[in-house]
């Protein structure tokens, strides 16, 4: 069974064809991120104009790249929610225009469900690389983006269970944040990140909200922080940014850590998987991987292409509300 997935949630537009929910045969991304990087920000007129323009000639070569036709397509799958309005509108219309044109079948999905879907794809045409091999359900699922910080209890594909969620800023909007305030540029994820990795220091420490007897995340206190720290640099030259990034981001990984190996404690399953573009972090990957390997839990990870917003992982998981 193929399916044409389209993705249009944020400022991605993107198109692709997977079989059978799981063999990936083509995945089209196409960003209009640097429109935004002048603004620090995402600015959804122009993320929903840029999608108008290309969602065409990106399905288009979503198609070409599968080596399929339109005739080729047994269903189509497109985001629903959550998202930008009017990038939603553009990808919804297009895929129930489309489904009604070739009669196919419309699944509208999840967003946020389908981007924890992205470790059952495989990405060469059926085989199963080291590095992605299929989760084991039931599982904790921890979703880390820009907009969604979430721990969900996935029983099955049609069962996943909201256990907590951020309650002000999600974790990458807390990267993003701090990013600003450093003079960083956006996005700050992949800027922090790469900084972090040269500053380890236990001078500076930044506190997580623990929120005890909770799934729930709080991040904007450890962005407070940050601000309040670097204050006191504001006549100097010298702002020690490789630290700052450093225990900035060792706060934040070391409460999502946490609060999943609890998770995973509380419902007794041995399988953990990650997603959204938050997933792609080097010290998050790190380090959930080797605590939760001292619970003897299996933690997977997406590919790094497979972090960011996508449509293969709409057609994968749309697959299975289909058949």
């Amino acid at each position: 069974m193929n399916i044409l997935g389209i993705e249009t949630s944020c400022d991605e537009t993107a198109a692709a064809v997977v079989k059978n929910g799981r063999t990936i045969l083509s995945n089209v991304v196409a960003s209009s991120l640097k429109e935004h990087t002048k603004y620090g920000g995402i600015i959804p007129e122009i993320a929903s104009r840029h999608q108008l323009e290309l969602i065409n000639p990106i399905v288009d070569k979503a198609c070409t790249k599968a080596h399929c036709t339109l005739k080729d397509i047994d269903a189509i799958c497109v985001t629903k929610s959550p998202g930008l309005i009017g990038s939603l509108l553009v990808g919804l219309s297009f895929a129930r225009a489309l489904s009604f044109a070739i009669q196919r079948p419309l699944c509208e999905v999840d967003h946020i469900k389908a981007h924890l879907y992205a470790n059952f794809l495989s990405l060469d045409n059926g085989k199963k690389p080291k590095a992605n091999k299929k989760p084991k359900l039931p599982a904790i699922g921890l979703i880390v983006s820009g907009g969604h910080t979430s721990l969900y209890y996935i029983k099955n594909m049609h069962d996943y269970q909201l256990l907590g969620q951020t309650r002000d800023d999600a974790a990458g909007e807390a990267f993003d944040k701090v990013a600003r305030i450093l003079n960083l540029g956006y996005p700050g994820g992949p800027v922090i990140d790469k900084l972090a990795r040269k500053g380890k220091n236990k001078t500076i420490q930044f506190k997580y909200a623990d929120l005890p007897h909770t799934f729930d995340f709080s991040f904007s206190g450890v962005k407070t922080a940050v601000l309040y720290y670097t204050q006191q640099f504001k006549n100097k030259k010298h702002i020690p940014l490789e630290e700052i990034a450093y225990s900035f981001q060792e706060s934040i990984v070391s409460i999502l850590v946490k609060k999943s190996l609890e998770a995973c404690k509380k419902k007794r399953v041995k399988t953990l998987v990650a997603g959204g573009g938050v997933a792609a972090n080097s010290r998050l990957r790190e380090k959930l991987t080797t605590k939760a390997k001292e619970h003897k839990i299996n933690v997977h990870f997406p590919p790094l292409e497979l972090c960011i917003d996508n449509a293969a992982m709409i057609a994968g998981y749309g697959y299975h509300h289909l058949t």
